[in-house]
């Protein structure tokens, strides 16, 4: 235990390890099918229960923002709980709901993509450190797992459009195809600056490197309190917003135009697991952008360090989808060519200038004093805000209201 390690923020890793530590040594291999497993079922736990609360609880918020009752009325033994069990009440009518499958469709596929909907998403929260001796996996390549496990996600939604044998499945499956690639660039842009700062692919030497406090211990060494490190943020959170079909870009399942999208054949069970794989997908970037930008399970200040490292890591996750929350609440829904114009025009080549002022910030690691790091700080904002401004300048050129006309 070090010096600022707390009982409680040891006790998970001692009581993890007394468990393993009975079984004998000389079974390997079933200690490390016991560690998985336990592992697995943490988080299925943990998450599954985080996953159906956060449902309810954005139904209950945009209620809130929309001026309308969320949901209140289901009660369990005459409990009701303010509606916090409705989550439960919609597992039930999805299992319970007939699953009607075409008869023209692809049963085989049919059925593995809203299994490979919750499966890769899942997969990407073993590596994420969620306090200081609580990483499932402690890969060397961490960030690099996580994104090549996501990037199955774009199959999963193919075969999800292509298995139903209905072509507006197949286009609406395409379009969303079109805008995950295109943000998924901006958002590995912006992770690179990260790790060329912690000169590691290790989620947890990523938080580390992150340790430590200016200022008497009032301001953290947090990547987002750089000028890369914000923009990096800022552009992170929009390809998120993204890649996770949230608001303003749930285009894949523009209701009015393209039905349910690639969802359109898929009833019970199956598309509650379609859901329950988008929020996964949710959680697991918030608790990556936590990672990457805003210290991980760090303390915000060095007094505070008497809290337990994981719940700082549960309080900025609850933080980060709260804001998804009131995004959606808050912006409309953009056309599939503003999506992608922003991407492309704006996004992409912002995340390039970003890497030139990561190079520029690590250059000048040296200055020291106050005036020196205010120059620092000034020149490294100016390198991302004269690009921005001129970017986004012509990327409205031409954009004025439209001119309607009707068929006579």
């Amino acid at each position: 235990m070090t010096a600022h390690e707390s009982f409680l923020d040891s006790w998970p890793a001692e009581k993890y390890a007394a468990l393993l530590d009975l079984i004998p040594a000389q079974y390997a291999w079933l200690r490390w099918l016991v560690s998985a497993l336990v592992a697995i079922a943490l988080i299925l736990a943990v998450f599954g229960l985080l996953f159906a609360f956060t449902t309810v609880t954005e139904r209950k918020l945009l209620g809130r923002f929309q001026n309308r009752p969320g949901p209140n009325r289901v009660r369990i033994l005459g409990i009701r709980a303010f509606g916090f069990f409705q989550p439960f009440a919609d597992a039930v009518k999805a299992l319970t709901k007939e699953d009607i499958v075409p008869a023209a469709a692809d049963k085989i596929l049919h059925f593995l993509a809203p299994a490979g909907a919750v499966f890769f998403t899942l997969l990407g929260f073993a590596v994420i450190p969620y306090g200081r001796h609580l990483t499932p996996l402690d890969l060397d390549a961490g960030v690099l797992y996580f994104f090549a496990a996501g990037a199955a996600s774009e199959l999963v939604i193919f075969m999800a459009g292509w298995s139903g044998r209905n072509k507006y499945s197949l286009l609406s499956a395409m379009r969303a195809l079109a805008q995950l690639i295109s943000f998924e660039l901006p958002l590995l842009l912006v992770v690179v600056p990260v790790v060329l700062a912690a000169g590691t692919l290790g989620t947890s030497a990523i938080v580390t490197a992150q340790g430590g406090w200016s200022l008497g211990g009032l301001i953290p060494h947090w990547n987002v309190l750089t000028p890369w490190g914000l923009a990096g943020f800022v552009i992170f959170v929009i390809a998120a917003l993204a890649e996770t079909n949230r608001c303003p870009f749930d285009l894949p399942e523009g209701e009015s135009e393209i039905i349910a999208g690639h969802l359109t054949e898929y009833s019970g069970f199956k598309y509650a697991l379609f859901f329950m794989g988008e929020y996964f997908g949710i959680i697991g970037l918030c608790g990556l952008g936590v990672t990457l930008f805003l210290g991980g399970w760090q303390a915000p200040c060095a007094f505070l360090q008497f809290i337990p490292s994981y719940l700082w890591f549960g309080l900025k996750l609850v933080a980060f989808i709260l804001f998804f929350i009131w995004i959606r609440a808050t912006l409309l829904r953009l056309r599939i060519d503003q999506l992608t114009r922003l991407a492309w025009k704006l996004l992409v080549p912002l995340g390039l200038v970003n890497l030139g002022v990561a190079a520029f910030w690590m250059l000048t690691a040296s200055w020291d004093g106050p005036v020196l790091l205010a120059v620092r700080w000034l020149a490294g904002l100016a390198l991302i805000l004269i690009p921005y401004v001129l970017l986004g300048r012509s990327l409205g050129a031409g954009l004025g209201p439209r001119d309607y006309r009707y068929a006579q």
